[in-house]
């Protein structure tokens, strides 16, 4: 029942569109972060990095802890949402000092603040003296990268946060990188940060209550990988439960909350058959779509087939029923195309090398789907897009339209628009 609705809201939104789009699933996402608190159990927190998806900021503060925010313009998303506050880490390797005053102003202590580096530092203490506002700060460890601060300038930083009547260290911020398919690194990561905050507590005669971890829990975007999801965050939990040092440990998610939610809605606009290998060029492309991970579209992602309404779907499987059992018939398409294999091979087994509207040779979905039959004017649906995907693309190369931006939940009663699809090439006319 949902996944007939699910296709019917998706050709409904692409009447109206004429765009590429992408849609959110809202009962998926909810029920996506039921399973991350089932399984890092209620004695852990959950925190989500708003960057995996934006538009999701609202729904992300209702169901999470709080929210993780890496620059202005994300917090500038949570207030004009109208998510409290009190909701709000502020995060970033970069937090400009004009920025910072803004949301100190705005905010004061209701919300807390990761500290990067001795200059964050500094203008967060003086704000907070010069207010006589206590602030809650979330020190952040380095991990080999340019986030965060190395060990000693941590404890230094601590201990003199310890010292003033208006900064508060509620806890240790630390994150090493994404796409974790087992549970070893983040298990030896907490056994260290375990040894780490006692060591701290103990040198500075502090409590710190709260470790703000990042596991980096891989998503399966490709039809290969088969993490396993349920043991990764079982392990987890288990080595939070092993920690001595005494606070709370919060799990801050980003792709794992919300991959899974996603879909992106692509039109067949030309097929064709060079030198055996069929093509099918679609009206988005890699300007519009990323999966991490992807080159040249050397992996599957999930992807299936909408035709352009339900009476075809109907006749699209009759055919292939048909096709089937007599083992020779072909299309129209067929009779013109050059090249044995593109004229002979099933109807059934035909695959095709998915490429967008972009001038560039790179511009390659997938490549080699089992996709069966295609007709210009079918939907290319390709899942798991719900973190990242739709912001990490070259979205204003050779001037495309930027994508729609839908939401979709039956226990709310349908699907609405978040963004219309929107013309780039004003945007880079610049006059």
């Amino acid at each position: 029942m949902k996944k007939n609705l699910l296709n019917d809201t998706i050709r409904t939104l692409r009447e109206e569109s004429q765009a590429p789009f992408y849609l959110f699933d809202l009962d998926a996402f909810r029920e996506n972060i039921r399973g991350l608190r089932e399984g890092i159990g209620p004695e852990n927190g959950l925190c989500i990095a708003m960057k995996c998806n934006p538009f999701l900021a609202g729904n992300m503060a209702a169901a999470a802890d709080r929210l993780e925010v890496c620059s202005f313009g994300e917090y500038r998303i949570c207030r004009k949402a109208g998510i409290p506050s009190c909701k709000l880490l502020i995060s970033g390797v970069l937090k400009k000092r004009e920025d910072l005053a803004v949301i100190l102003e705005e905010c004061g202590g209701s919300c807390a603040y990761t500290v990067e580096s001795t200059s964050q530092y500094r203008q967060l203490a003086a704000w907070a003296e010069s207010h006589r506002t206590e602030l809650r700060l979330y020190l952040r460890l380095a991990s080999g990268s340019q986030f965060g601060m190395d060990r000693g300038t941590l404890q230094e930083i601590l201990h003199e946060a310890c010292r003033s009547p208006f900064l508060r260290v509620q806890g240790i911020h630390f994150y090493s990188g994404t796409q974790k398919k087992k549970a070893d690194k983040p298990v030896r990561e907490l056994q260290e940060l375990d040894s780490l905050l006692i060591s701290l507590q103990e040198a500075e005669h502090v409590t710190i209550p709260e470790l703000e971890y990042g596991p980096g829990m891989s998503v399966s975007y490709f039809q290969d990988q088969k993490p396993d999801r349920e043991t990764f965050l079982r392990q987890l939990r288990e080595a939070a439960g092993r920690m001595q040092w005494g606070g709370r440990v919060t799990m801050e998610m980003g792709r794992a909350a919300a991959a899974s939610c996603g879909y992106y809605v692509t039109r067949v606009c030309d097929l064709k058959c060079i030198d055996g290998r069929r093509f099918c060029i679609v009206d988005g492309g890699i300007h519009q779509l990323h999966y991490d991970g992807q080159i040249r579209g050397m992996y599957r992602p999930y992807v299936f087939v909408l035709p352009g309404d339900a009476a075809e779907a109907d006749s699209r499987e009759q055919k292939y029923s048909k096709a089937s059992a007599a083992g020779a018939e072909t299309d129209k398409l067929e009779k013109v195309m050059a090249g044995q294999a593109c004229r002979n091979e099933p109807a059934e087994k035909k695959t095709w090398t998915v490429c967008g509207s972009l001038c560039t040779v790179n511009d390659v979905l997938a490549a080699d789907l089992p996709l069966g039959e295609l007709q210009e004017g079918d939907l290319l649906v390709f899942e798991n897009t719900g973190a990242y995907s739709m912001l990490e693309g070259m979205s204003f190369f050779l001037s495309h339209e930027l994508p729609g931006i839908a939401v979709f939940s039956p226990e709310e009663g349908g699907s609405a628009w978040l963004r219309r699809p929107m013309e780039s090439w004003e945007m880079n006319f610049g006059r």
